[in-house]
């Protein structure tokens, strides 16, 4: 029985061109992962019998915890609409609404909350920091007050920047409703004069005694009221 070939004269089989997994060493990675497990399950729980916050262990990669380079915005979402999916967490753990922290991936519902984790040993551990500050030298001091001196100012030109692109687009908006008002006003006026003409044209061609629609509305309604004059003197 000869066995079918492939274009390149290749035998294959219908599975060939699925991903082979090797099982040992799968199975090293899930015992690995339960025996950690384990073991901060068992820490979690001397810590709660001694009374003590669990802390994730040092690696002995941690550097020295730092001032942050930015400020924490916590207005950047006001005014926005965040989508979040049907299963969306409702406590801390997992993202939902509110402020999330992706490395440990909670939520917080204010931003007090918020802050204070930034600031919380296990948010430090979570970034790789001992929480340990290093002692600083007169010359560290002197660099970071140029620092923060050197961002106040880019700060105010930002905020100048900003301040005037409002303004200016304030302006703009300020002169293109004076357009459309102007425009509407000239629209108005053209109509009034356009009518005037007609009722001049049609009086020309009919004579005086013709009744333009409108032009009589007032004496008609005061005839039909009984009202003939007030006893004006004028002839």
């Amino acid at each position: 029985m000869t066995s079918k070939k492939g274009a390149y004269e290749t035998t294959a089989s219908d599975t060939d061109f699925r991903k082979k997994y090797d099982r040992a060493e799968y199975a090293q990675k899930a015992a690995d992962r339960e025996a950690t497990e384990k073991a901060e399950s068992k820490a979690r729980y001397e810590a709660k019998l001694a009374g003590k916050k669990y802390y994730a262990p040092l690696t002995g990669e941690e550097t020295l915890t730092q001032a942050r380079a930015s400020r924490l915005d916590v207005s950047q979402n006001v005014g926005k609409v965040l989508l979040m999916p049907a299963g969306a967490a409702t406590g801390k753990r997992g993202r939902g609404a509110g402020f999330y922290c992706a490395d440990c991936d909670l939520t917080f519902k204010d931003n007090l909350q918020w802050v204070e984790h930034e600031n919380s040993m296990q948010h430090l551990r979570a970034i790789g920091q001992t929480g340990e500050v290093k002692r600083a030298t007169v010359e560290d001091v002197r660099a970071r007050i140029e620092e923060v001196w050197v961002r106040m100012e880019e700060e105010r030109r930002a905020d100048v920047k900003s301040l005037s692109e409002r303004l200016e687009v304030r302006k703009m908006e300020e002169e293109k409703d004076r357009e459309e008002r102007r425009r509407k006003r000239r629209e108005l006026v053209e109509r009034q004069r356009a009518k005037k003409e007609e009722e001049v044209k049609v009086k020309k061609e009919y004579g005086e005694d013709v009744r333009v629609e409108g032009e009589h509305d007032e004496d008609d309604m005061m005839a039909n009221m009984g009202i003939v004059g007030f006893g004006s003197s004028k002839k």
